[in-house]
């Protein structure tokens, strides 16, 4: 099944996962959700315990929710996953292009468009401190 994978921090990719419960849950890292926020025939299929998994944010949906963790858009028909067509898989690596990074700003929660490479930086934490603390 063709879909695109976004994974936080990281450029969304095309690839062909086997259509099978086993590999959509490899890809998010456990129990699926599907989520329906477009009216074309396409869905995020997600990690259903993300928030509870404290995985990582990842990208805005909307203006009222952040899917957590590593989520992929594959294509719909009927009541089933299926491939993205051409111009879906170019509308949604479009959309979800830009890693995003999150931060607090008071009591506002505010999104900044970023690169891998910034992402990375930004978020790797700093270098283990403990000798420091043992003195």
């Amino acid at each position: 099944m063709k879909v695109l994978i976004v994974e936080p921090g990281k450029y969304p990719r095309e690839a062909d996962i086997e259509h099978t419960l086993e590999a959509e849950q490899a890809v998010v890292g456990g129990t699926i959700e599907a989520v329906y926020p477009w009216r074309d025939s396409a869905c995020i299929v997600c990690n259903d315990n993300g928030i509870a998994e404290n995985l990582p944010l990842n990208r805005m949906l909307s203006d009222y929710d952040i899917i957590h963790g590593t989520f992929f858009v594959c294509g719909l028909i009927s009541n089933d996953f299926t491939d993205l067509t051409p111009q879906q898989m170019k509308h949604y690596e479009e959309m979800y292009h830009d890693p995003q990074l999150f931060f607090l700003l008071g009591k506002t929660l505010c999104v900044e468009h970023t690169t891998p490479e910034e992402y990375a930086r930004v978020m790797t934490p700093p270098p283990n401190t403990k000798e420091s603390y043992e003195r």
